[in-house]
């Protein structure tokens, strides 16, 4: 699993904390993923202000589009 947070989403710290927040949501994704699978998350700019629901949210879409997360809920430990 990677994380791209440019500095187009804000200063270090904002970007820290970004990378912080997604990897915490991540490691709740993680089981729904099949073994062996590589993960990269690009952060866009509206993620310095998104809250982690909806970053949550974001990334179950995500998952649901490429097909590694059923399409009848979230995550587990997604809140």
């Amino acid at each position: 699993m990677g994380f791209v947070v440019s500095k187009a989403v804000g200063t270090a710290v904002i970007r820290h904390r970004v990378s912080r927040r997604l990897r915490h949501l991540m490691r709740d994704r993680l089981a729904a993923l099949p073994a062996g699978t590589l993960v990269v998350v690009r952060a866009l700019p509206a993620a310095a202000d998104a809250s982690s629901r909806e970053l949550g949210a974001d990334l179950d879409a995500a998952m649901r589009k490429l097909r590694v997360l059923a399409p009848d809920g979230p995550a587990t430990g997604s809140r």
